[in-house]
């Protein structure tokens, strides 16, 4: 009877001792399991800081470079005003004076030199307004587009051709009217130089929310697949980022080059 009262005891020391081992390893268990997510959240806001940081850094970066690119059209724009414009100015004059003098026979030929200086001249004005942002800005986002279209079928570079839908004042004068309007010209830079394309044609969808683009040639087109993103690509990809808009290239070999943009109003800057 001894015996078996001291195994009972024996066996219910035995049984609190495995509750109270297992009751700790549940709390080291616990323990190690909350430490590790500690652990983890705090890895992961580490690294959600450092990529908003690397996102913020890039983003800085590419407001800078735009900046100094914008400064530097800016700048030409202002020289080829100022200089330019007005050396043709002092030659468009003196050949309006010098047309009272010459002979008829070279009347002709005189005048046509006289309208080459002068077409020159509204060219240079023309350049040097599409480069100069705070022109673009108080002028309006359309205009300025309009204006691109006008030299260009003045020029006889391209057919191209504009198309305007709903609403155009749904989206206000601001900062990303330059972005737009640059990203268009690089576009239309890219066409003229490696598209031999006969016509262009842009439409700018005002809807709702959101400003729709979209640049249509009918040139040669490339393999996007095997292109390497040229500055010009690059450009226009960055510029579209930094206003939170969705950028599209979309071409194939002999069927030409299609832009699409998206920019929602909402994101607009002030």
């Amino acid at each position: 009877m001894v015996q078996s009262g001291e195994r009972l005891v024996s066996t219910a020391a035995e049984r609190y001792l495995l509750v109270y081992m297992i009751g700790v390893l549940l709390i080291v268990c616990s323990l190690i399991i909350i430490i590790f997510i500690v652990f983890q959240k705090r890895k992961n806001k580490l690294l959600l800081d450092k990529i908003k940081q690397q996102q913020a850094f890039e983003e800085e970066l590419s407001n800078t470079q735009i900046e100094i690119q914008e400064q530097t059209l800016k700048n030409i724009g202002q020289e080829l005003h100022d200089n330019i414009g007005q050396l043709l100015s002092v030659a468009n004059m003196q050949l309006s004076i010098m047309s009272m003098q010459i002979n008829q026979d070279i009347k002709d030929q005189f005048t046509e030199t006289k309208n080459v200086v002068k077409d020159s001249l509204s060219e240079v004005r023309a350049l040097s307004k599409s480069l100069n942002s705070d022109v673009i800005v108080n002028r309006g986002f359309q205009q300025s587009v309009q204006n691109e279209v006008d030299r260009l079928n003045k020029l006889n570079l391209l057919k191209t051709e504009l198309q305007v839908l709903g609403d155009k004042t749904l989206f206000p004068k601001n900062k990303d009217s330059i972005i737009l309007f640059r990203i268009i010209q690089e576009f239309i830079s890219n066409t003229i130089k490696y598209a031999k394309a006969g016509t262009l044609t842009l439409v700018l969808n005002y809807n709702k929310d959101s400003l729709l683009i979209k640049a249509v040639d009918d040139g040669v087109g490339f393999d996007i697949k095997a292109a390497e993103l040229g500055s010009g690509l690059i450009n226009m990809k960055n510029r579209a980022n930094l206003i939170n808009a969705t950028f599209q290239i979309d071409s194939e070999i002999n069927k030409g080059t299609k832009l699409t943009v998206n920019y929602p109003y909402k994101n607009s800057s002030i």
